[in-house]
């Protein structure tokens, strides 16, 4: 929508990963050169740790381009699974075509092929993307992989990737086996202020468009709103470009960003308390005094309710109901005492 009011040839801050946009900050470039030589180096066990929305995706995308065809790669997007679905994966992401229905059977057809990779000079890489979500069971069947060895050489490099509760996960005891065998572990930094105005440049720049739309200011706010998460910084940078569009704004501003994050935020939800109704036995100071607490009305009975409560009015109208009731009763006892008294007239008057 934006794009020829802007001059772009497409969308710049797309949320999927696009290696065209690729842009690598100091930390990402330390990040992606200590993780790529633990993987030619046959470290073993590498970890990449990171906040939501740090370039975490992005980075092993650009580090599994990177890799030559020595390099055999798996990778779980999402380790969530029961232990026979988990090899399951495994075997398919590696192409192992050999049926198998028990960890035994996959354990001894996954060493042969790891034994194969090596004797053809190949490297094996199992990569775990969001490694906060593994069960402690799968942790620690992950870890018996790690096992297979031949002549003291590593047949099977493992890549935890996952979000920095994943640390957590590690320190607690029962992990401790697996956490003294990680060699490598990579802690991924949010962009900072700096960083994020050259990331909002570049990403304009592969989109066609070499003129700053964003002013200084403008970047400072995104930085504000984002705190240097390159997914957030595309979220409200395509944001603003809209909003820009929409207000006829060549120059991004401060102030459109600061709106487009107004617009952006979450608020939690507070349902509103309903209009609390009289209760009249709780306002009634006509009520004797007990103890500070309400006196409790008589049952049935409406006293206690205040005058143009529904419930005193219903009250009323049974009580008329009840009145009217009575005057019939009293009109006809009244008629029979009469009757009886013409009777008694009619036959003390009779002549005999």
């Amino acid at each position: 929508m934006y794009r020829d009011f802007y001059n772009l040839k497409e969308k710049p801050f797309q949320i999927t990963t696009d290696p065209r946009f690729l842009w690598l900050g100091e930390k990402h470039k330390e990040a992606f050169a200590t993780l790529k030589y633990g993987i030619l180096d046959d470290k073993g066990f590498l970890l990449l740790t990171g906040d939501v929305g740090t370039g975490k995706t992005t980075l092993i995308n650009a580090l599994v381009r990177s890799l030559t065809s020595k390099v055999i790669l798996a990778k779980i997007p999402d380790p969530k699974l029961e232990e026979m679905d988990f090899y399951r994966i495994i075997a398919s992401q590696f192409a192992i075509k050999k049926p198998f229905n028990s960890k035994g059977e996959f354990l001894l057809i996954f060493t042969e092929f790891l034994e194969r990779a090596y004797g053809a000079g190949k490297q094996v890489l199992l990569i775990a993307d969001e490694a906060q979500r593994l069960s402690p069971a799968l942790l620690e069947d992950i870890r018996h992989l790690s096992n297979i060895e031949k002549d003291h050489v590593k047949l099977l490099n493992i890549f935890f990737v996952g979000q920095v509760e994943f640390n957590n996960i590690l320190l607690e005891k029962k992990n401790r086996a697996i956490r003294q065998r990680i060699t490598i572990h990579y802690a991924l930094e949010p962009l900072t202020e700096t960083e994020t105005g050259e990331y909002i440049s570049h990403r304009l720049l592969m989109a066609g468009c070499g003129d700053e739309i964003f002013s200084e200011d403008a970047a400072r706010e995104v930085y504000r709103f984002s705190g240097g998460a390159p997914r957030l910084i595309n979220i409200i940078c395509d944001r603003a470009l809209l909003t820009g569009f929409v207000e006829n704004k060549k120059k991004i501003d401060a102030v459109v960003v600061k709106e487009c994050a107004g617009e952006l935020a979450i608020s939690p939800y507070v349902e509103k308390a309903e209009p609390e109704k009289s209760d009249a036995r709780e306002q009634d100071i006509s009520q004797p005094d007990n103890g500070g607490k309400a006196a409790p009305a008589p049952s049935g009975g409406s006293g206690g309710n205040t005058a143009g409560s529904d419930d005193f009015e219903l009250d009323l109208a049974g009580l008329r109901k009840k009145k009217g009731g009575m005057l019939g009763i009293f009109l006809i006892y009244f008629a029979l005492v009469a009757l009886i008294g013409a009777l008694c007239a009619y036959f003390f008057y009779l002549p005999y």
